[in-house]
């Protein structure tokens, strides 16, 4: 609520410093004295348009600011805004700060850090209503229509239902659009991720296999000439029969019948001997070794082919793949978990298409039980404020609530239809009057300001007490055209919702001012030659004389009724 107001060179007003509390404030004076100009600096505060033209006569920059106390628990709304520009104060109050210059800049300021007017404004339209000539009437924002029946409703359990259930439908459906969108590149993606992985695996690598290959492709392809080396030194090893040379193997093997001939006579000749047998049967093993190395590299065309081949394909996966035989296998294993993981999120859109369709029904059936519930309600809603605004003296006043449903291909199937939906449900809602017999049920939003808008948003504002959250109400105006007898109904109904709310009006009636919990009056002073509005708290004795004066003047008569009003408001 609001619980301070500082106004500085704005209008008629040179320095003016108000204090509120809870419970209903009425503000009274002559005509002209200035009180609108409060509610107008109010309207400013909130981020109402603004210029120069405002500002007191001589003054540079007027000067506007406002303090409220905050309920968390009533408004999570706002505690949010003001969280997410870091602008909450752990003190639970806001402090609203409006300059107005004259060359037209404007400076607004929300707990001491400078912000824009439409962030001022976000916040000033959970703050206060100001019913009168003001853009800041909620019941006039068609988008708040379905909140406040839902709240008088009470529908807060089935809506967080739908809710919950409309999100997810909506994540599905991203998701599915997702997945659906890539389906062809998926498809794509999978054909080739299975060509690589199956050239991969039908390679039959094996660790080590580049090098043996390289070095039998070395040998096949000089098969000739180390066939010729090696032909060569099996001879001189072990010549063939027939040769006019012994073989090196026959002539250490002479060497070695001599040396054992010597070691049988002569003992230290013994160690020769045995060195000299071993070497020839080294070289018996080295002239066999020989045999089998010439018959492994005889030239074998085919084989080479083959060897050439497997080198080509390695080379080939390797350029592809990776550097070497283990980048192309951990390439193979991470091409095989990503067509893993598209052939599963085939299935994962089969899944979520089962989930959608279910989702789409169970939708459908609360949102079908939510309008129904809405729709029972705003034909009470309807009835109860036609009787409060027949009390008010518009007995030919209309007021209805509009509920439709929109058509759509998309939509959720409901009673055989296909019907739009959103966020809040299937229901476009919107607040119908019309003020005056004879005249059509015309939107709320089209109904121009004035005395008798305030009376219906008063009619209106009483049964949705409970309803709207906003802590400050302001009524400018809603006397207009109405007599004393009236003027006291209104007066109860005002009394009635500042037991929810804290209730600010502007009036010249006694009969309404007498139920206020407390009572300013506005007077015009002249100072040196200029004109200032100020402003005072009334209580007993001037409190009575205002009254009486409001009724004609102050006659003991006036006084006498002025004293039976504040009985009957109290009683």
């Amino acid at each position: 609520m609001l619980t301070e107001l500082r106004i500085r060179d704005f209008a008629i007003i040179g320095e003016l410093e108000l204090s509120f509390g809870p419970g209903f404030t009425v503000f009274t004076g002559e005509t002209g004295a200035g009180k609108s100009i409060i509610i107008d600096a109010v309207e400013l505060l909130l981020g109402g348009r603004a210029d120069g033209t405002m500002l007191r006569s001589g003054a540079q920059a007027a000067i506007i600011e406002g303090a409220f106390q905050l309920d968390p628990q009533r408004l999570p709304e706002i505690g949010a805004l003001l969280a997410q520009d870091d602008l909450l104060e752990d003190s639970g109050t806001v402090l609203l700060a409006r300059e107005i210059r004259r060359e037209g800049r404007n400076i607004c300021r929300i707990n001491g850090r400078t912000v824009g007017l439409t962030q001022l404004k976000a916040i000033g339209e959970w703050l206060v209503d100001v019913h009168g000539q003001s853009e800041h009437l909620s019941l006039l924002r068609v988008r708040e229509h379905l909140q406040l029946l839902d709240r008088f409703a009470q529908t807060d359990s089935l809506l967080a239902e739908y809710q919950t259930a409309f999100r997810r439908l909506q994540e599905l459906r991203r998701r599915l659009t997702q997945l659906q969108s890539a389906a062809q590149e998926r498809a794509r993606r999978a054909d080739l991720l299975r060509y690589q992985v199956n050239e991969i695996e039908s390679a039959a690598l094996r660790e080590g296999e580049p090098a043996q290959l390289t070095a039998e492709a070395e040998r096949l392809a000089n098969a000739e000439k180390l066939a010729g080396l090696a032909l060569n030194a099996l001879a001189a090893l072990d010549q063939t029969a027939g040769s006019e040379e012994n073989s090196a193997i026959e002539r250490l093997g002479e060497v070695a019948g001599a040396l054992l001939h010597l070691g049988e006579i002569d003992p230290a000749m013994r160690g020769p001997s045995e060195r000299a047998q071993a070497l020839a049967e080294e070289l018996g093993e080295l002239a066999r070794l020989l045999g089998g190395y010439l018959e492994q590299v005889q030239p074998d065309p085919l084989r080479l082919d083959e060897v050439e081949a497997r080198l080509g394909l390695i080379s080939d996966l390797t350029r592809k793949y990776g550097v070497d035989l283990q980048a192309v296998q951990a390439y193979a294993a991470q091409a095989q978990a990503e067509l893993d993981g598209i052939l599963t999120a085939d299935e994962s859109l089969e899944a979520l298409q089962a989930e959608q369709a279910q989702l789409v029904v169970r939708l459908a059936a609360v949102g079908h039980e939510l309008s129904g519930r809405r729709r029972r309600a705003a034909e009470v809603l309807a009835e109860q404020v036609g009787a409060g605004m027949a009390e008010l003296n518009m007995a030919g006043a209309q007021f209805a609530v509009d509920i439709q449903w929109q058509a759509d291909p998309e939509g959720l199937p409901v009673e055989g239809k296909r019907v739009g939906f959103g966020p809040t449900g299937l229901d476009a809602v919107e607040f119908l009057v019309a003020p005056n017999a004879g005249e059509g049920l015309k939107p709320l939003a089209k109904i121009a300001s004035g005395g008798e808008t305030s009376r219906l948003m008063l009619g209106l504002k009483s049964v949705l007490a409970q309803a709207d959250r906003r802590p400050t109400l302001i009524f400018d105006e809603i006397d207009q055209g109405i007599g004393g007898r009236t003027g006291g109904v209104v007066g109860r109904k005002l009394w009635g919702l500042a037991r929810d709310h804290q209730v600010l009006c502007v009036t010249h009636l006694p009969q309404l001012a007498a139920h206020g919990d407390r009572h300013f009056k506005v007077e015009k002073s002249a100072r040196s030659g200029r004109t200032l509005a100020e402003v005072r708290e009334l209580q007993g004795a001037e409190r009575l004389k205002e009254l009486a004066e409001m009724l004609g003047d102050g006659s003991a008569a006036n006084l006498h009724s002025a004293e039976a009003l504040l009985q009957n408001a109290a009683t």
